[in-house]
């Protein structure tokens, strides 16, 4: 435990996390999403707020997987060093539970330093070192565990018929069980307990190393290093301050506090980016490669600010993973043409210090001048968890497109099979047209004209399309149109809101958004996989009579 605590602490990475997040990239794409919309499903069904909770379970899922591991792997240690090591050859077991050890360590070891290689020497060597010693450390307690459970000479003193004389059993043992060798023999009840109880301790074992080391670990991380708190404020004046449509009480904030902001990537734990040594580079099909520092970025161009909604492709209909904030940066188009791209450059091939990629059509960053490489969200540097020091912004995309900690730009003459879409997902994850009843304000009724009306409210959003009308339809009645407030950008959900005449009782609401084209959102329910969710959000609501009173 120790090891695996001081190895936490020195900034090596997690060894349940590592060898995770190196199985999610090696798998197949299909069983990759299954385990993902299983995981959302589950949470959803048990009452989480997905937002909040999707990274936690991806991350006790980790720790659960290499502890049934540990478990299987004890069974199969068990099983072999039974058959294959006679007379309790203690210093045997030992070398076979070190030999388990080394080969465990060593693939992990491997693959801790393919998934999150430190930079320089030592740190390679470190994270060897310590990989490898917490699994030589279970190695040598499973092997210490069996000798004291497992080896019949543990259970019954091994003592020959000739040194008690002819046809005398031992002291206190009946005739039958001694064995034909003159060994006491286990009974196979006893046997069988041991085995199990050798299966508990092992699990023990390996969830104290794991668990109690990966936990301690991340707390004493999180302390040393703590986050500063986020402010909900925009650094700039809200431009639809003076809307006359006013959000609806229970209606989800406006404008998200960057704390609050989802996250949603294929890391249990973020890349940490050296910002003094990161540099962006951008080679393939240019005239003149460059190689930029942060600080030139923010400095050599002008900066851009943006009022933006982002959306995960995952989010099911009506759920949290949606943010809306603050986004500045440089123009994409602007820092490419300081490189003079070639007339054969047709894609940016955008790599991550993760290993994400995505391919962005060059035609369409010459085209958008809002397409930004971000460095900033409510007006402070990106989070270390949002993508720190560098992403990239796309309108109209979910958020599968638009890589965060960008390391390194190629353009090239063909495009490659993004991350995601590598995995089946939507090539173009263009971002359907979408609308949410957040609440139905019974404690907020509104008195006028001697009649009594009930706020309803929430959000909707179209991407950069915009919304130009949306309507509230009361169980089987007439669709109605609402009010919208006006947005904080064209790039921004819109919030609207509905006064429906009071009725007591059990009701049903339903809501449906046009996009700035007037064109009606996809109404036939699908799942996220793979373009995203759609369909028409309902919600139930009981009317006490008093209320109308």
């Amino acid at each position: 435990m120790g090891i695996f605590i001081l190895g936490s602490l020195a900034g090596i990475p997690s060894v349940p996390f590592t060898v995770f997040e190196w199985l999610i990239r090696v798998l197949p794409g299909r069983l990759v999403i299954f385990g993902l919309e299983l995981t959302v499903s589950v949470l959803e069904g048990l009452g989480f707020n997905i937002k909040n909770t999707a990274k936690t379970a991806e991350q006790v899922l980790a720790i659960s997987s290499l502890f049934l591991a540990g478990l299987v792997i004890g069974l199969l240690f068990f099983i072999i060093v039974k058959k294959v090591v006679k007379n309790g050859d203690s210093e045997r077991v030992r070398r076979y539970g070190l030999l388990v050890g080394a080969v465990l360590g060593l693939f992990s070891a491997v693959i801790t330093l393919i998934q999150a290689p430190p930079e320089s020497i030592a740190g390679k060597v470190g994270a060897v070192i310590w990989v490898l010693g917490f699994f030589l450390l279970w190695g040598w307690g499973m092997a210490r565990l069996y000798l004291f459970m497992a080896v019949p000479s543990r259970a019954a003193p091994e003592v020959s018929a000739a040194e008690v004389g002819p046809g005398a059993p031992p002291e206190g043992r009946p005739l039958e069980q001694i064995g034909a060798d003159g060994r006491a023999l286990v009974p196979a009840e006893a046997q069988a307990l041991s085995r199990r109880r050798f299966l508990i301790q092992v699990g023990g074992l390996f969830a104290t190393i794991v668990v109690v080391g990966a936990g301690v670990g991340q707390v004493l991380r999180a302390q040393a290093s703590p986050e500063p708190r986020e402010t909900v404020k925009a650094p700039i004046p809200f431009p639809n301050a003076d809307s006359p449509v006013e959000p609806v009480t229970g209606t989800r904030p406006e404008y998200t506090a960057v704390a609050d902001h989802y996250q949603i990537d294929i890391n249990l734990t973020p890349p940490s980016v050296d910002a003094t040594s990161w540099r962006l580079a951008i080679s393939g099909l240019v005239a003149q490669p460059v190689s930029l520092m942060l600080d030139q970025i923010k400095a050599d161009y002008r900066p851009m600010n943006q009022f933006v909604t982002l959306s995960c492709i995952s989010n099911p209909l009506g759920g949290p993973l949606i943010g809306t904030t603050l986004w500045t940066g440089a123009s994409f188009r602007e820092v490419l043409a300081q490189t003079s791209p070639t007339s054969e450059a047709k894609y940016a091939q955008v790599e991550s210090e993760d290993g994400f990629h995505e391919s962005i059509d060059l035609a369409m960053v010459n085209d958008d001048p809002r397409i930004m490489l971000t460095y900033a969200w409510n007006g402070e540097p990106l989070p270390a968890r949002h993508g720190f020091p560098l992403r990239v912004y796309i309108p109209d995309r979910y958020g599968m497109k638009q890589p965060k900690w960008i390391k390194s730009i190629e353009l090239a003459a063909e495009p490659v099979s993004g991350y995601w879409v590598a995995r089946d997902w939507d090539e173009k994850a263009e971002m359907n047209t979408t609308s949410v009843i957040d609440t139905v304000a019974t404690d907020d009724l509104i008195m006028r004209g001697g009649r009594t009306f009930v706020p309803i409210g929430g959000i909707a959003h179209a991407g950069a399309k915009g919304i130009s009308k949306l309507e509230v339809q009361v169980d089987d009645g007439p669709w109605e149109a609402a009010e919208l407030r006006a947005p904080l950008s064209g790039l921004t959900w819109v919030v609207w809101r509905y006064e429906w005449p009071f009725a007591e009782g059990q009701h049903q609401f339903g809501v449906r958004a046009y996009d700035g084209q007037g064109r009606m959102q996809e109404t036939e329910e699908s799942p996220v996989f793979p373009s995203g969710a759609t369909g028409i959000y309902r919600k139930q609501a009981e009317i006490p009579p008093v209320l109308g009173q």
